[in-house]
């Protein structure tokens, strides 16, 4: 596969261009899939010369800043993604680097055309037929699917022993400057300012909750109100509000301020529906991931777990960054309230009271036991050697907690807006409440022990 890689190199821009996958993404999100799908042939074209046929969107509850898709080209079927941020033209043309991913030993799909011009970035990759693991784990939240949770947590162990053997042996100090040069920061502080006045709050923070409603079940706040509350979940007090949380994050999760506890190689977004799950051979010797899942398998072998779409992948992310991601979205944003808001109201139940400078949200969702155990498993095998090696090292901030609850914070916040009824978004009341209430556990230190917190308190180097 490596000899086929097609790479279209950044073209120097003179102005803003105008980002074609921006479009694209904004045509199909408004139902509009035609006309995006049009859009996409063109761009294969003129990228690669690749005549696409057959070309089909994806509606994927789990692309909530991409897009995908599938098509024919010479014969052969294909599957296309792209990530797409705001001000992405001023992004340094180095968005999708999975062949650094691969040569640090981690299991990484490579794609077989990848075009990086800012507005016309695009990975193109030989489609498969395994299984994402998000839907994998989706089923087994139900009590479904075709395989056993133990089979699934042990696809999860051998990924995250992988994961950590690369951390160790790439974990070096880095410069304020090449912490500033990370795309992984888009994910965090950078959803936090606009580009042109980083100096002040902005971005997503402010078009998403600054001076607006916030409809919560049988209790409406203005964000004047709300981000001064202190907040009771489920009897349980926390000790910062809203507010508070984002002032933080946006002094202490600066880009240059990350230096302080060095960088490793890293995906730094391989939340699950960026990840395949290639199963074993299945009854009569037929192989479910088709070619490019490997030939020869032998049918006892346990499933296994590859990366792709690595949009901010980079050899110097900031340490604590590198598992933030996947800690929070692959576990904390299920069953269903981030992904399948209008499902959750139907399953779950939540009521908000104001009681003077409390807010009150009582909720009966959590994580499913599967989740959980990705949970433990993540803590086990990951973050409790990972900062005993940075404090081994002298890189280690005091700080440290801090820093990975506030980018907790910042995963369910700026990923997508999570007021209800916001335009173009798609929570109600009841995931609102179960959003805000989760997110706030994510940040904020509790008057007694919590999941996040038990576990935190249980890796304190």
């Amino acid at each position: 596969m490596a000899s086929r890689l097609t790479v279209t190199p950044e073209k120097p821009q003179m102005s803003e261009p105008h980002s074609l996958v921006a479009e694209a993404r904004s045509l199909a999100k408004s139902g509009r899939t035609a006309e995006a799908a049009a859009l996409i042939v063109r761009l294969l074209y003129e990228e690669f010369g690749l005549a696409a046929a057959d070309m089909r969107i994806n509606s994927d509850i789990y692309s909530l800043n991409s897009l995908n898709g599938t098509f024919t080209a010479d014969g052969e079927a294909l599957f296309f993604k792209f990530h797409q941020e705001e001000n992405e033209g001023a992004m340094s043309g180095e968005y999708y680097r999975a062949r650094l991913l691969a040569e640090a030993g981690l299991p990484v799909d490579l794609p077989l055309h990848a075009a990086t011009e800012p507005g016309r970035q695009i990975l193109v990759y030989r489609r498969r037929t395994d299984a994402r693991f998000a839907d994998v784990l989706r089923a087994l939240d139900d009590g479904g699917g075709a395989l056993a949770m133990s089979q699934a947590l042990a696809a999860e162990r051998a990924l995250n022993a992988q994961l950590m053997d690369v951390y160790a042996s790439t974990l070096h100090p880095i410069t304020p400057a090449q912490s500033v040069a990370e795309p992984i920061h888009r994910l965090f502080h950078e959803r936090l300012v606009t580009a042109d006045h980083q100096g002040a709050p902005g971005g997503r923070f402010v078009s998403y909750y600054q001076d607006k409603e916030f409809m919560l079940p049988g209790l409406n706040l203005g964000w004047q109100e709300l981000k001064g509350l202190s907040l009771i979940v489920n009897g349980m007090r926390y000790d910062r509000t809203l507010g508070d949380l984002f002032d933080e994050a946006f002094i202490r999760l600066r880009p240059d301020r990350l230096a302080d506890n060095g960088g490793v190689t890293a995906h730094g977004d391989a939340h699950n529906a960026n990840v395949w799950m290639e199963t074993p051979l299945a009854p009569g010797g037929r192989l479910p991931g088709g070619e490019s899942s490997g030939a020869n398998k032998d049918p006892s072998q346990a499933c296994a777990l590859v990366m792709f779409d690595p949009a901010f992948a980079g050899n110097h992310i900031p340490a604590l960054l590198a598992e933030v991601k996947t800690t929070f979205h692959n576990v904390f944003a299920h069953p269903l309230w981030l992904y399948e808001p209008a499902e959750a109201a139907t399953r779950y139940h939540a009521t908000a009271r104001r009681d003077g400078s409390t807010l009150n949200i009582e909720h009966d969702w959590q994580p499913s036991t599967v989740r959980l155990g990705l949970l433990h498993l993540k803590f086990a095998q990951i973050w409790r050697p990972l900062l005993a090696l940075l404090a081994e090292r002298g890189l280690l901030p005091e700080d440290w907690r801090r820093v990975v609850k506030l980018a907790l914070f910042l995963c369910p916040t700026l990923v997508m807006n999570l007021r209800a009824g916001a335009e173009g978004g798609s929570h109600n009341p009841v995931s609102s409440a179960i959003g805000l209430a989760t997110a706030v556990a994510m940040g904020a230190e509790p008057d007694r022990p919590d999941v996040l917190s038990s576990l935190l308190d249980g890796v304190t180097p």
